[in-house]
């Protein structure tokens, strides 16, 4: 199974390598990871895909839970918005793939952001079921090049991931 885990931090230096590597030491493996400022000052916000069944799950908030900097952990089981962004560059051999491309590319409404005389790059965001897709449906034609963000996500409706008070240990 499939979870997507934000962590609310503190926007402190290497709290990135301490999460990843407390998570890589118990043995867990993380299938995405990405991490940007939230819009409070001196927050930073972790998304992280981890694959396994929810005792994996509960193992893997209790560990973080125990950093210093981890304000909260959450797994977006309950309704969520889930989005990736892949850039995702094929090779075009004449004027008739890369017709064929650009048919694909609006079906999965992908934007193309660069153009060359033999590849073309698009940028698509989705989830993950739809980037995978769109890469297999592009995969014939020869992908040269595949960059993708990995997975963010925020629950639905008025839930928000909110600053609460540490436990004492």
């Amino acid at each position: 199974m499939r979870h997507l885990v934000s962590v609310l931090v503190q926007d402190n230096p290497g709290v990135l390598q301490r999460v990843a590597g407390l998570i890589a030491r118990r043995g867990f493996n993380i299938e995405s990871l990405a991490v940007g400022r939230t819009h409070q000052p001196g927050l930073s916000r972790i998304s992280l895909v981890v694959s396994g069944d929810d005792a994996v799950l509960e193992q893997v908030e209790k560990q973080l839970n125990r950093l210093i900097e981890v304000i909260k952990v959450t797994d977006h089981a309950e309704p969520h918005v889930e989005r990736e962004l892949a850039l995702v560059k094929v090779s075009i051999a004449g004027m008739e793939e890369r017709l064929e491309v650009k048919d694909i590319a609006e079906a999965f409404r992908a934007r193309i952001v660069d153009v060359a005389k033999k590849s073309i790059i698009f940028e698509l965001t989705g989830d993950s079921i739809k980037v995978n897709n769109f890469i297999e449906a592009l995969r014939p034609y020869g992908l040269l090049e595949v960059m993708r963000t990995g997975a963010v996500g925020m629950s639905r409706g008025e839930q928000v991931l909110k600053v609460r008070e540490k436990k004492a240990v």
